[in-house]
């Protein structure tokens, strides 16, 4: 009896030891907080500037789970050319009236190979195409032959239109993660519209930031204002006298030395809504490794708000398993590979995730012998989000790539290469300022540049596994660095942690 009591006081000694430990390793980032009731304190800078929420993106803002859709169509594969055949199906219940749910149902592709030599096109609402197995024993779709294509395009039609005047806001700043401000007159507005936070460019913010000054070489060419107007999709959830709050925060300060900001109503008819894709494997053939005339993007999304990627591979495209257009908003892709892709390793290739639109959500995912594996273009309006992404046998870097994308999200990343958020100079006919709060969480790099524009915002580089880059450029600010090479990051997940305290609310 003496010696197990004095083996379980050993255990228990043990165990403090260890639990203190691990409670000394764990640090919190001095942006925020989590509290013990799952709610988030964060800390503003002398402006008020905060990292803002990033949990309401993806497939209706992560408020409804994707949902399992009656199939209403079954394909079995054939031989030789499957393209006419899915189209006519995929034609046939686009014909179908819509259900109660908004959708005309699934379209089932049974295992199988199924060989395309052109593209396959879903323009219509409520349709989900739908494989058995994103393996080579699953679903297998293949573009044949030659021709630079997107194999599968959902797309609508359309464009953002003003729905009624313009108001000012009369804020002289609003900073980055506000979520309401005041407007000259909040009478035609109303919980539930859909509104446009415009944030103008001009001459002299461009000129502060520096971009109209990049070092010229052939091609490049200097930003103009007129050029940089960005528009912010939004929705009003309250109106206090001439007080405005909106769903989404402001991920990029508003200030009225450089135009301040506006709101106004909008519609954008023929834009699709609730089409998912899952469980198919995409295929292209290709001549050689370096082959730039076969298939580019397996699944190419624009026009479109709420809809879904979800397990699928693609293998031997030239840029993209999944791409999406500035028309695509809040669709979420999860669960899916991008691999082995095959063009000329330089420029405008291999861009494995790409993301060009609004509230966004791409998570665990995979991708191998990409150049920008997770990645945003130019005038990117956020928030957007990568969570728990791996990357390995990279050519070139992750992040915002050119001209100024805002509020984006990169956590839990994992590559052997490179996270960038820089000024990217003269690159491509004047990249310049690739982002602005781009808040880089508890990921694992090889080397990260993370640096602060000239004014307007700013970087965040928070429990970084790698090593700390200069960037490209000498003289330019650094960026918000908390934690580099420390382990034990609290949250672990910054947009799990999000999402968490806004369902706990």
């Amino acid at each position: 009896m003496k010696t197990r009591s004095i083996l379980t006081i050993c255990i228990l000694l043990v165990s403090l030891t260890t639990l203190s430990f691990i409670n000394n390793k764990l640090w919190t980032s001095r942006f925020l907080e989590v509290n013990k009731d799952g709610s988030i304190t964060y800390f503003p800078d002398e402006q008020g500037n905060t990292i803002p929420d990033f949990s309401l993106v993806g497939y209706h803002h992560g408020l409804k789970e994707i949902p399992s859709v009656k199939v209403v169509k079954t394909i079995s594969s054939v031989k030789g050319d499957a393209g006419s055949i899915i189209q006519e199906a995929i034609d046939q219940v686009s014909a179908l009236p819509p259900g109660p749910d908004g959708f005309r149902g699934t379209i089932l592709l049974k295992k199988g190979d199924y060989l395309i030599a052109g593209s396959l096109d879903i323009k219509a609402d409520g349709i989900v195409l739908k494989g058995e197995g994103n393996s080579t024993q699953g679903t297998r779709l293949i573009a044949t032959g030659k021709g630079l294509r997107s194999l599968l395009k959902i797309s609508g039609k359309g464009k953002i239109t003003e729905a009624g005047s313009r108001v000012k806001i009369t804020d002289k700043y609003v900073p980055t993660g506000a979520k309401s401000f005041d407007v000259a007159s909040a009478k035609g507005f109303k919980t539930g519209d859909k509104i446009i936070v415009y944030r103008p460019g001009t001459d002299n913010w461009i000129h502060d930031i520096q971009m109209d000054n990049i070092v010229e070489r052939q091609g490049t060419k200097q930003w103009k204002g007129s050029e940089y107007d960005l528009s912010y999709e939004r929705e009003i959830i309250a109106v206090n006298g001439n007080k405005i709050t909106i769903d989404n925060p402001i991920v990029m300060s508003m200030e009225q030395k450089y135009g301040g900001g506006e709101i106004y109503k909008y519609e954008y008819k023929g834009r699709l809504k609730e089409v998912g894709i899952e469980n198919i494997l995409f295929e292209s053939e290709y001549a050689n490794d370096t082959d730039e005339d076969h298939g580019w993007i397996a699944v190419d999304f624009n026009h479109i708000e709420n809809g879904w990627v979800t397990d699928v591979t693609s293998r031997f495209f030239g840029y993209s398993c999944v791409s999406l257009s500035y028309g695509a908003k809040n669709i979420t892709v999860k669960n899916s590979k991008c691999l082995d892709a095959k063009s000329v390793i330089t420029g405008g290739k291999r861009y494995s995730f790409n993301n060009n639109g609004q509230q966004n959500l791409f998570m665990n995912l995979e991708t191998t012998e990409g150049r920008h594996d997770y990645v945003t273009g130019a005038k990117v309006c956020g928030p957007n989000v990568f969570y728990n992404c791996k990357s390995r046998n990279t050519h070139a870097d992750i992040g915002p790539h050119h001209r100024w994308a805002s509020g984006t999200l990169y956590d839990n990343i994992d590559t052997d290469g490179e996270i960038n958020v820089q000024d990217r100079g003269n690159w491509g006919s004047g990249h310049g300022w690739a982002g602005v709060t781009q808040v880089v969480w508890n990921c694992k790099v090889k080397g990260a540049a993370i640096q602060n524009p000239w004014t307007s915002g700013k970087n965040y580089a928070i429990g970084v596994q790698g090593k700390k880059l200069k960037g490209r450029l000498d003289g330019k600010p650094d960026g918000e660095w908390d934690g580099l090479n420390k382990d034990g990051l609290q949250p672990a997940s910054l947009y799990q942690a999000q999402v968490a305290a806004r369902k706990a609310k």
